[in-house]
């Protein structure tokens, strides 16, 4: 029987595919003849039965299930390089990429998966008229395709969602559904997010973070005084916060960074009697917690009894403990040596940093207003509103990057808007010369502006300036590391590089010689071996930034990913040569344009053979 190689799938990873494969592994007790999933058998193997008529617990909204099916349905776009809007493509590991996010992430899944440590968004808070979207999920890639202008449409698909609407709050939660649902896998395990909302959609936000990322892994709400004096225009209250809300991937995993104590913290401790060991703060030694051994009467220096602690309360310690303390020089009695006693905290002794709090004032992360400031001056504007409604300040983000990345974290925001989150990972990184990487997503929403059609011109010469700005203090000696990564690699969704086979063409001779036709040559017209193998890097599951070396073998040109792992040959007339050249190199992976054996199935089959007699582990056309 003549072997042919197997054909690479050009699709995004199959999540419900996935999770069954993974059920299965679990419960192979559950598998049925034909390989799918005995939900009863399930039940039976947790130790559980299901009574479906009864009223369970639970979130439910008009369009649901449609999400399910749009988390369900795997892309088959891919993503363009534009190495000639990028900076420093060819060693950058950052990256912003032009796209619905919703396809975007899907593209993502196979790469990223579990690689992400902090997800920061900024998504539309659903006011009336602040969020564009796709209204059919079932033609998701389509619809962007229109909406950008890459193919012919009868008019755009994404609107605004207008206050008025009856499903004003679930089209919200339909559209950030699945984009959540998508994130999670993105997430390593001891990852978290961050995600800006407002009063409008914040108890939904919960209760979709509660369903998609679990209860038990909320961490907090943080509240950003965003608002640094009050709007007098306000009808009934000025509202000065925003929210941002943390969720851990796993909170058994996860632990916040310890922040770095501020000066005005350390001026807090003072040395009143001079002791060696340095400075330190009062705290008090009663509390309200029951303590069994925590009621006794104490004498002060001066003779004075202190028959106990306040009512209703309690001494911290034992009175053996309290004697040691007082021995040790550990009490603190006041000046008279008559006062009630407290606990002296060394400074040198408390752990290094600070718990995060969960009030973060606007002297402390920024204002609305400093964020436009801020903006307007690097963008070298007259206002900031002209170019974009309402940035984050960057501080803001640089306390969560401070709060829950490493140095050598991936940082993720698909709801990138002006490119707030690249400039903070950017301007960390020279703080504490880390290398953390951020990658980008923004719509190319239509901004109107004559130097900026759309958002996502916005965000690229933001970075830009950004890192231009960081050039200019390095030669002014800014103390940076030779390999500080400053660029990016800008990328652009787009359908496939390769014509996809339309069954629901009619079933007749003219169409089936129509498509036989467009087949011969399948890979679209204008789309570049560059174009090509970035596709086959996303869907063979590397990241896009991924070191790629072009080489010569038998003439002919090759891609070694990897450091060779994945060999990629994109030539339209492959030889015996050339197939033998890379089976030595024994690459885990070979993959080939199926077009370059041009008919000759000799040639195929033989390619089948030499890489199984060199123990190349997979070799796939496509």
């Amino acid at each position: 029987m003549t072997e042919y190689p197997e054909k690479l799938d050009l699709s995004s990873l199959d999540l419900a595919e996935e999770h069954r494969q993974e059920i299965l592994a679990l419960f192979p007790e559950v598998r049925t003849e034909d390989g799918k999933i005995d939900f009863d058998r399930l039940k039976l193997a947790l130790g559980e039965t299901v009574d479906v008529g009864k009223e369970r617990y639970g979130m439910n909204w008009p369009g649901k299930a449609d999400c399910f099916r749009a988390i369900q349905t795997p892309s088959t776009g891919t993503l363009l390089p534009c190495p000639e809007e990028s900076v420093n493509f060819d060693t950058t590991e950052n990256l912003i990429i032009e796209g619905d996010n919703l396809e975007v992430l899907k593209l993502l899944q196979k790469s990223y998966l579990g690689k992400i440590k902090m997800i920061y968004i900024d998504p539309p808070y659903n006011t009336g008229n602040d969020f564009i979207y796709p209204d059919n999920y079932t033609e998701s890639m389509q619809t962007y395709l229109e909406y950008t202008g890459q193919v012919d449409s009868e008019g755009k698909k994404f609107c605004t969602n207008s206050d008025t609407d009856g499903r004003f709050h679930s089209r919200w939660m339909n559209m950030m559904y699945p984009r959540l649902y998508l994130a999670r896998n993105l997430l390593c395990e001891n990852g978290t997010i961050f995600i800006s909302i407002d009063d409008n959609e914040l108890a939904n936000l919960r209760e979709l973070c509660d369903e998609v990322l679990g209860q038990e892994n909320f961490i907090a709400t943080i509240i950003w005084h965003k608002m640094d004096s009050p709007k007098n225009s306000a009808i009934h209250f000025s509202v000065d916060h925003d929210y941002v809300v943390l969720y851990a991937r796993n909170s058994e995993l996860w632990r916040p960074n310890p922040l770095q104590r501020t000066s005005k913290m350390v001026s807090r401790y003072k040395n009143p009697d001079n002791d060696p060991r340095g400075p330190w703060l009062l705290s008090d030694l009663a509390a309200r917690n029951f303590y069994s051994q925590g009621r006794y009467a104490i004498t002060t220096p001066s003779g004075k009894i202190i028959q106990g602690p306040p009512a209703g309360s309690y001494w911290r310690v034992s009175n053996e403990r309290f004697i040691e303390l007082d021995k040790d020089n550990r009490i603190w009695w006041g000046e008279s040596g008559n006062n009630r006693p407290g606990i002296k905290r060394f400074l040198s002794e408390v752990r290094e940093g600070v718990v995060p709090q969960t009030y973060w004032p606007w002297q402390e992360v920024g204002s609305t207003r400093n964020a436009k400031q801020e903006f307007s001056q690097l963008m070298e504007a007259n206002s900031g509103e002209n170019l974009f409604i309402t940035p984050k300040p960057t501080e803001l983000i640089r306390k969560m990057l401070r709060i829950a990345s490493a140095s050598d974290s991936i940082v993720l925001d698909f709801f990138a808007g002006t490119g707030t989150t690249a400039q903070a990972v950017l301007d960390l990184n020279v703080e504490d010369n880390g290398k953390r990487k951020f990658i980008l997503v923004q719509l190319p929403e239509p901004n109107n502006q004559e130097n900026y059609l759309t958002i996502s011109d916005v965000t690229k010469d933001r970075v830009k300036r950004v890192i231009n700005l960081i050039n200019k203090k390095k030669t002014n000696k800014l103390s940076l590391k030779p390999d500080t990564d400053l660029g990016f690699r800008f990328f652009k969704l787009s359908n496939s590089n390769f014509k996809p086979w339309n069954a629901e063409l009619p079933k007749d001779a003219a169409a089936l010689a129509k498509q036989l036709e467009l087949h011969i040559e399948h890979v679209r017209d204008g789309r570049s071996q560059n174009d090509i193998l970035y596709e086959l890097l996303l869907k063979s599951g590397f990241p896009l930034t991924t070191p790629v070396e072009s080489l010569t073998l038998a003439g002919k040109k090759v891609f070694s990913v990897a450091g060779g792992e994945l060999l990629i040959c994109l030539e339209p007339d492959l030889t015996m040569e050339v197939i033998r050249a890379m089976a030595t190199r024994k690459p885990e992976r070979v993959v080939c344009l199926d077009a370059g054996f041009a008919g000759n199935d000799q040639l195929k089959t033989n390619a089948v053979e030499i890489f199984k007699t060199q123990d190349v582990p997979s070799f796939k056309t496509v």
